[in-house]
């Protein structure tokens, strides 16, 4: 804990500064790869960036309706994971009548942060462009990710001072703060606990939190850029998972304090990420929480 009241004192004001640099998308719109539809739905992959995992694959209804939003962003430590992992819960939402962006980014070993939250933003800037060709609302849409996700999800709604059209931030086991998993990976039993400990080292460049490298690790602590336009969020955790729901209350302290609800819940047992979504009941809860906010 040393370490997170050490960078908490003497980094907030550079996160700060840095809080309002935007993103360079280069969208790059491909041909689709079911035009005529797919059981009524649409789907085509599109390229937001240069970079090959700078890439989202798009579902939508193609009947000229505009509609919500839901982007989803996978976990796997921030090293390793990848969006055909989530074809079916991509779909699930597509068939619940959403809009649907199904994102890859930058790994840390392609780059260290803020990499991942600049792709985040730069697949919303393009999905907002082109909100016309896939029936998109782009004033209405939440984001929603997976551990390691999570975090790059929850990094977006706390970005700046709230960005436009983001209504809520959806975390499955998120990393609100990867000081903490620092912290307590150092001396931990558990392997995943160490190993969430190495991967948050590895996001930041393959440094530690102390010298020039603490900028960057004030950068990836969602809490400390809480601000009054930030979206609302809803976090899910197991009560016993590696990544416990005290991460979270981190940030529902944080917002709280300036007027954002954040609402945490803790869901019995130990599973993570999609295990923990599907869950009895889970997605049930995650999916009502979304239609409250956007429809």
């Amino acid at each position: 804990m040393g370490v997170l009241t050490l960078a908490a004192v003497v980094l907030t004001p550079v996160v700060a500064a840095n809080a309002t640099r935007e993103p360079t998308p280069g969208p790059t719109v491909s041909s689709p790869l079911y035009p005529d539809g797919l059981g009524g739905l649409a789907l085509e992959t599109v390229a937001y960036g240069r970079h090959k995992r700078q890439s989202m694959d798009v579902w939508w209804t193609p009947d000229g309706m505009e509609r919500p939003g839901v982007f989803l962003i996978h976990g796997g430590w921030w090293s390793s994971g990848d969006k055909r992992y989530m074809k079916e819960i991509t779909r699930s939402y597509a068939e619940l009548g959403y809009t649907v962006f199904n994102l890859n980014y930058r790994l840390s070993g392609d780059a260290a942060w803020p990499a991942q939250r600049t792709d985040a933003l730069a697949a919303i800037a393009t999905a907002r462009k082109h909100a016309d060709r896939w029936a998109f609302d782009p004033s209405n849409y939440v984001v929603v990710g997976f551990s390691a996700g999570g975090h790059i999800a929850a990094a977006v709604g706390t970005y700046g001072d709230g960005v436009t059209g983001l209504k809520g931030v959806v975390g499955l086991s998120p990393i609100i703060s990867p000081l903490r998993a620092y912290a307590d990976g150092a001396k931990a039993v558990e392997r995943n606990k160490r190993k969430l400990r190495k991967a948050a080292i590895r996001l930041a460049g393959g440094c530690h939190p102390k010298g020039k490298c603490s900028r960057v690790w004030a950068s990836m602590e969602v809490a400390w850029h809480a601000s009054r336009k930030d979206a609302p969020v809803l976090a899910v955790h197991s009560k016993n998972e590696f990544v416990p729901p005290v991460q979270s209350q981190l940030l529902k302290q944080m917002l709280g304090q300036v007027g954002v609800p954040v609402t945490v819940y803790a869901a019995p047992g130990s599973n993570h990420s999609a295990p923990l979504y599907r869950m009895p009941g889970v997605a049930e809860r995650v999916q009502a929480w979304i239609a409250e906010r956007i429809g």
